[in-house]
């Protein structure tokens, strides 16, 4: 009988959420078992390809943002319905952008950084059984290993085990089936950095990895076949031409095949000491690229709270406020992007839809105000976590990038995982988990930033008795 190892954090799935997530762990000082029912990744069969904003200001807080960049392409401008833009150069951010590069680059950068910070990875470990106890889970797996937590996050998709295993419901329905999926060359190089288009004959999408591979959407108008329905290419490279006016010289496809696109929610994101984050949680439609993006925060709001608990600088009941903040977030995903689906979906079949939709949105947008509010919402920006009862008007939004005086970034300061707070001179003493810095330029306001970027209070007149008090509430003690 294989003896059963002891471990602080048992962390299931190792795709970007759970990669983020166990590598923030290990960074803070708790110990963490990754485990992955896959043997090997498969680089091919990636679906995400977009990092929006602030995922990649949530990436620039870990030193990896810039790297990630050198390795995709950018584009500041996106298409929504075929005629709205938004252009994401407008975002006051670091990167105001879309970043267009295959997921299993950024799986490369976190994993690399996970072992790093001392996370042991358990590839082909397939988690069939969970048993709660009072002061954690115990973990088995197919091939025997098993594991006692204090604590169990389930990163492990759609179909995640720990979550049917720990009972957690996860409501919804399909929206859309059929949908053509392929890794392609093309002859023919488009010239947007995502070419996509919807019309009577359906919808059709290409997107460029940056190593001469493009993943290729399509949807036949009316089409509901099994995703198991056969499919070959020419049959993709026709609805290209029929939807975006081209097939490129589609060639040489490495895989092909249908899926169909659920949107489903858990009902609730903890369960005692088991927690679910990423696809596990939160299912949707692909359309605006917000899965992997909601899921690496996910990761980055409850990697700093669990870190917090596990190493007694916080109380158990403190992770109540991981679904209360992300519950909200998860659900606001699926509904932008049910919107843009159905908007898209209804367009082959209806030709007023297409007239209004061809009048309308290029009308919408110039409307700066309606664009600038898509444009926060799609890149992530514009997400903010409620605050107590007459808290400052700051309290509970992310963060910009703020110049400090010594010449450094705020995410730069970040990097080291704890708490930052942005005061003129240093009205409290500094801890492991407390960082104390001062602006640059003419910022009176002070500043408490929590570990992910969010205003955790603000005050325009500093009072270092009133600020003493408020730290209490926060888990900043070494």
């Amino acid at each position: 009988m294989r003896m059963t190892e002891a471990v602080d954090v048992v962390v299931v799935g190792a795709g970007p959420t759970g990669l983020l997530l166990a590598g923030d762990l290990a960074a803070a000082g708790v110990g963490v078992t990754l485990l992955e029912r896959r043997e090997h990744a498969n680089a091919n069969m990636t679906r995400a390809f977009a990092v929006h904003a602030r995922t990649l200001e949530v990436l620039d807080a870990r030193g990896l943002g810039d790297e990630l960049v050198a390795l995709g392409r950018t584009a500041p401008v996106i298409g929504v319905f075929g005629r709205l833009e938004l252009r994401l150069e407008r975002l006051r951010s670091r990167y105001p952008f879309a970043l267009i590069t295959p997921q299993y680059n950024l799986e490369g950068l976190l994993e690399r950084r996970a072992l790093a910070a001392g996370v042991r990875i358990v590839r082909g470990a397939e988690v069939v059984e969970l048993r709660r106890r009072a002061d954690g889970v115990d973990v088995e797996t197919a091939g025997g290993d098993r594991f006692a937590a204090r604590y169990v996050v389930g990163c492990d998709g759609v179909r995640s085990a720990v979550r049917r295993l720990t009972g957690i419901d996860f409501p919804g329905r399909w929206v859309v089936r059929s949908v053509m999926l392929a890794d392609v060359r093309l002859t023919e190089v488009p010239a947007d950095a995502v070419t996509t288009n919807a019309n009577e004959h359906g919808f059709a999408s290409l997107v460029p990895f940056g190593d001469g591979w493009y993943r290729a959407i399509g949807w036949v108008a009316g089409d509901d076949r099994p995703d198991d329905a056969p499919v070959v290419a020419q049959e993709l490279a026709g609805l290209l031409r029929r939807v975006l006016g081209s097939d490129y010289g589609m060639h040489d496809p490495r895989w092909i095949s249908r899926f169909h696109s659920d949107e489903r929610q858990a009902v609730r994101y903890r369960e005692g000491r088991v927690l679910l984050a990423g696809d596990a949680a939160h299912v949707h439609s692909p359309a605006g690229g917000m899965g992997m993006n909601t899921g690496l925060q996910d990761a980055a709001n409850l990697s700093w709270k669990l870190a917090a608990v596990v190493r007694g600088r916080a109380g158990e009941s403190f992770l109540d406020s991981y679904e209360r903040e992300r519950h909200p977030v998860g659900k606001q995903a699926l509904r932008i992007s049910g919107a843009i689906t159905r908007g898209v979906l209804s367009a082959p079949r209806s030709v007023r839809v297409r007239r209004l939709r061809d009048v309308v949105m290029p009308w919408v947008s110039r409307l700066s105000s309606v664009t600038a509010l898509g444009e926060r919402l799609l890149s992530g920006i514009g997400i903010s976590y409620p605050a107590p009862l007459g808290s400052h008007p700051l309290t509970g939004r992310r963060v910009p990038d703020l110049r400090l005086a010594d010449g450094r970034r705020l995410y730069e300061v970040l990097r080291g995982g704890g708490f930052v707070l942005v005061a003129q001179g240093h009205p409290v003493p500094e801890t492991e988990w407390l960082k104390i810095v001062s602006p640059a330029g003419s910022l009176r306001t002070t500043l408490l930033i929590r570990p992910d970027g969010h205003i955790a209070w603000a005050t325009e007149e500093p009072d270092p008795e009133r600020l003493r008090a408020e730290l209490e509430r926060w888990p900043v003690r070494s």
